[in-house]
């Protein structure tokens, strides 16, 4: 397909916002990350507390991700945006104002809900706007930016809360929220509707949010009765879901997509056992980098860049890869990366030595590298044009559901482990042993994770737009 003039500055917009949107959500993020310490003496948090500093935020994206999408293709993706960064600012000044934690892990959440406005839109532009032979192109760099701003969290979040207090990192989403917005509002022209006149499925937007609302409170209360129920009732109504679902006419999210379509179905899945496996390694050595180690937030920081860094570097370039050959090939090399890096992160203990760290991130950080972009290629390049938008939204739904599943996993550790009690030097041997088995958890999910990328191979991809 020739690219005309107007084509080519639509695409380069396109990239440039998806870019910065990305870029802005995943460093105020991470950044997030190195500043646990400093938000849990403040407000007086327990271990597992502070875990919800992190899931609450995921937790409201999840629930909205898939009916803002639909929304978004319906009323126009660059509208959603646009709404989404707005209140992602605004809510991170809200945070910087919390007073204490009910107040900002309550801010949290409702930045979530701006950032299920972003998560699956500027994906679903992207792939409209790009040919087939350029896509797997232009989401490495959207995946790159998202490493960048991952890379760059950790300092700029170290740095700001060692020297000015952690309430620094959310005042710093002001400033790139507006940036953001002024890209959105005056470089990227045009609108993408193309389920305009349509209706949004209420009734399954509901079942689909108590679904992952069960599912994840419950998990970070096992391993307790009341945990136990919880999880039940979120599979109970995602049961439902599903069946309610193929009797709409305006599903939220359309379940035949998943019939006869390996690569769409196994390639979700993928998403979800490797982000459940990963996601979490940030939390984990970040609290024991500070706790156990002794790093200050600036120092231990600068540590963890060395995995998102690795990703930034390589994202584009497996995306390039995944527009030769079948993205789900290039994703499950990825996974096993990502395995290893998990394994031995399991032999983690008091003395181990920085350097022996850094390669765990490193190995973590090129499996991530390797897997994102060819899986969001597979996964993309799996439907038609028409169902751009239900696919960015399920795969965004699935990222953050293993997001949401990695950290109640962590979570959960620390609950038969820690209990509610404080890191402190007195329960090291506890935490170490609360993160081992984290890990050791994390690591077997990812193998599996392997055969779930090799499956998703054997489907077919769409070559044309």
């Amino acid at each position: 397909m020739e690219t005309t003039e107007t084509d080519a500055r639509t695409q380069n917009a396109a990239l440039i916002v998806s870019m910065i949107s990305a870029l802005f959500n995943s460093m105020g993020n991470s950044a997030v990350s190195v500043a646990l310490p400093a938000i849990g003496s403040e407000f007086s948090m327990s271990a597992v507390l502070l875990g919800w500093v992190v899931m609450s935020m995921m937790l409201s994206s999840s629930i909205f991700i898939v009916p803002f999408g639909r929304l978004a293709d319906i009323y126009g993706r660059k509208k959603m945006m646009i709404i989404g960064t707005s209140v992602y600012t605004i809510f991170s000044v809200l945070a910087a104002l919390s007073v204490n934690s009910f107040v900002f892990i309550l801010s949290r959440a409702a930045q979530g809900i701006g950032a299920g406005m972003l998560f699956g839109t500027g994906v679903a532009i992207l792939t409209s706007v790009f040919p087939p032979e350029k896509r797997g192109w232009a989401l490495g760099w959207n995946v790159s930016a998202v490493y960048i701003g991952l890379s760059a969290g950790p300092l700029i979040g170290g740095i700001l809360t060692a020297r000015f207090g952690w309430r620094y990192i959310f005042w710093l989403n002001l400033p790139l929220g507006l940036i953001s917005l002024i890209f959105l509002i005056y470089v990227l022209k045009g609108e993408w509707a193309e389920a305009k006149g349509e209706k949004l499925d209420i009734g399954g937007s509901f079942i689909l949010g108590t679904t992952i609302t069960c599912v994840i409170y419950g998990l970070s209360k096992m391993p307790s009765a009341a945990g136990a129920c919880f999880v039940a009732a979120g599979l109970t109504a995602g049961l439902i879901f599903v069946k309610f679902e193929e009797k709409q006419d305006n599903a939220v999210v359309d379940v035949k997509l998943f019939e006869g379509n390996p690569s769409f179905t196994f390639s979700n899945l993928a998403t979800l056992i490797h982000y459940s496996s990963a996601f979490s390694v940030g939390m984990l050595m970040s609290l024991y980098l500070q706790y156990v180690k002794g790093f200050d937030p600036a120092n231990a920081g600068i540590i963890l860049m060395s995995q998102p860094v690795i990703m930034a570097v390589f994202a584009p370039m497996a995306g390039r890869l995944s527009d030769r050959t079948h993205p789900a090939k290039i994703a499950s090399i990825g996974m096993a990366v990502t395995t290893i890096g998990l394994i031995l992160f399991t032999f983690i203990g008091q003395n181990t030595h920085i350097i022996y760290i850094v390669i765990c991130l490193i190995f973590i950080g090129f499996g991530f590298a390797l897997f994102s972009s060819p899986n969001t290629n597979a996964v993309m390049s799996s439907v038609e044009r028409r169902n751009y938008g239900v696919a960015a939204g399920l795969l965004s739904t699935m990222r953050q559901a293993g997001q949401m599943t990695g950290m109640a996993i962590a979570t959960m550790m620390f609950s038969i482990f820690i209990g509610t009690a404080k890191i402190v030097p007195e329960n090291n041997a506890a935490f170490l042993t609360a993160v081992r088995v984290a890990f050791i958890v994390s690591s077997i999910m990812c193998f599996f994770g392997i055969f779930a990328c090799l499956a998703g191979a054997k489907g077919k991809i769409v070559k044309k737009k």
